[in-house]
């Protein structure tokens, strides 16, 4: 052994370990934190489970350099979106899943990095949660048009802060959320601090009155603009859901037995009419992918969807799937009883790696069964989904689209009185992909004080009022029917007539916080070389 051994003290192991569980315990109180937001998701009604999820990841970046912020806020991504988002691996298996997740949870990841740097400026938390609601207009928009789900809204459908959708949408019903997690934490922070600076009670209060009290009276006084009577009368809807006859994707080769499937419902219902066991509605809804056989090249498929109309002697909304001039469709059509098929809509937003596949040359060199499966893309509709049936004009979202503000949006601002949300989910069997999107659609309620229908192949099919409740609800791969009287609303929140302005004030809030974080930083650094 050399002296140079000999004088080189080495670190004690119990000083190694210390060390370590520096590193370890961040890591895995963000983890945890990550999968604390998994959970307070539908279909669990635990929506304050955010405010703690925040509360830790304001806890694990303060302070936090911006190497050490973006890896503990990728950790807290996959905490969050890994269970989240493992419903998409369900027939295609788990790499489709985690390549999703690792990219989504880069967006966070990025938030991360910008909440470290913001931490130490005055009322942080502000300045924080604006960053995360940029992070979630990122992730809506790119890449290949956007991927909103896991918002922070979707997750509070049963929480206090819900009436905040009728002010600001989703980005102002997610910003009170976050803002009251981070306000939580430095709320505590102050109070712990305060024991030695005495300065517990004027921080700590600021900091409670700003980041928690702030958003929760904020959101008891948005309660006024929830409303659920009738401002244009009333109608009353019918709602199938004709089951599959498996789950999965093999459900698409089973097309005229889902047909029949909602047919057969339909008559039922038809026959409970006439029977008086149930009342007759104004129009009946089916789902997306009721009839995936074009009835406007198959007149088998025409005719028992125009027997189903006649039966009910009502409009039918029919979702099919149709080729027109080479494109392929996924379309929404109103079949009248007398006149056959007359309004359509076209659905806009279509899914990336479902409906039309990306990267279609990269995809297939990595995997060609992929590009078998998504043979063909479906074209993209242009025009707002709005049917006229008989008076009442209904806004159609299909399916993917209720995650979209804007898909929503411009029904109403084009005349909507209610909504539906044709959907088909068996693709993912019982998984809870059903009650996230079903959560959607609540919000959606809220958000723009209308009745919300889901009608959907598989479940969970349900009649939702403007306050977000669900009044009636199927369970899931069962034949049902739904009928019921709903309000007509035509007055605006504010949320439908800001529009995309609230989330812009937010980006922009977010900005500044960068900004002042920024030029603190440099102004530190000058001093010190000073």
């Amino acid at each position: 052994m050399g002296q140079s051994d000999q004088l080189t003290p080495r670190p004690a192991p119990r000083a190694r370990a210390l060390r370590l569980l520096r590193r370890l315990v961040p890591a895995a109180a963000s983890a945890l934190s990550g999968v604390l937001l998994y959970v307070s998701f539908p279909p669990r009604p635990l929506w304050w489970l955010a405010l703690l999820a925040f509360a830790g990841f304001g806890w694990v970046l303060r302070g936090r350099t911006w190497k050490a912020a973006l890896g503990l806020g990728y950790v807290f991504g996959l905490g969050f979106l890994l269970p989240l988002l493992v419903w998409t691996g369900v027939e295609v298996g788990p790499g489709p899943w985690l390549a999703l997740v690792a990219i989504e949870a880069i967006y966070i990841a990025l938030v991360g990095v910008g909440v470290a740097a913001v931490s130490k400026l005055p009322a942080w938390p502000v300045w924080a949660a604006a960053l995360w609601i940029a992070g979630e207009a990122a992730r809506a928009r790119v890449p290949f048009r956007g991927f909103p789900w896991g918002k922070i809204a979707f997750g509070q459908a049963d929480g206090v802060f819900l009436p905040l959708a009728a002010l600001g949408g989703t980005p102002v019903l997610g910003f009170a959320v976050v803002l009251c997690g981070f306000g939580l934490y430095e709320a505590g922070r102050l109070a712990v601090e305060g024991r030695r600076t005495r300065e517990f009670r004027r921080g700590a209060a600021a900091a409670a009155l700003l980041s928690v009290a702030v958003p929760v009276v904020g959101a008891v006084a948005a309660r006024t603009l929830v409303s659920d009577k009738a401002e244009d009368g009333s109608v009353t809807v019918a709602v199938i859901q004709g089951n599959v006859p498996r789950a999965g994707l093999d459900f698409a080769s089973q097309r005229q037995a889902v047909l029949d499937y909602h047919v057969k419902e339909t008559l039922k219902l038809a026959a409970d009419v006439k029977a008086g066991k149930a009342a007759k509605p104004d129009f009946v809804l089916w789902p997306e992918n009721s009839s995936d056989v074009d009835p406007y090249s198959d007149a088998d498929a025409a005719a028992v969807i125009d027997g189903a109309a006649k039966a009910m002697g009502v409009p039918i909304s029919v979702g099919g799937v149709v080729e027109r001039d080479g494109k392929l469709l996924n379309e929404q059509i109103l079949w009248d009883p007398v006149k056959g098929p007359t309004s359509t809509y076209d659905k806009r937003q279509i899914q990336p790696f479902g409906e039309y596949l990306p990267l279609r040359g990269l995809v297939g060199a990595i995997n060609k069964n992929w590009t078998s499966m998504v043979r063909q893309d479906f074209s993209r509709g242009t025009k707002p989904g709005v049917f006229d049936i008989d008076g009442t004009k209904v806004g159609l979202a299909t399916c993917y689209e209720a995650a979209f503000d804007w898909d929503v949006r411009d029904t109403v601002t084009h005349g909507a009185e209610m909504i539906s949300v044709p959907s088909n989910n068996a693709t993912f069997d019982r998984s809870e992909m059903t009650y996230q999107q079903l959560a959607m659609s609540r919000i959606r309620a809220v958000e723009h004080s209308r009745t919300v229908t889901v009608p959907v192949t598989s479940g969970v099919s349900a009649i939702i009022m403007p306050d977000g409740k669900i009044t009636q609800k199927t369970g899931m791969f069962v034949p049902a029917y739904l009928v019921q009287k709903v309000p007509l609303r035509t007055s605006e929140t504010p949320a439908t007539k800001l529009g995309i302005l609230p989330e812009i004030a937010l980006v922009l809030i977010a900005a500044g916080g960068v900004g002042w974080a920024i030029g603190a930083g440099l102004r530190g650094r000058r001093a010190g070389d000073a």
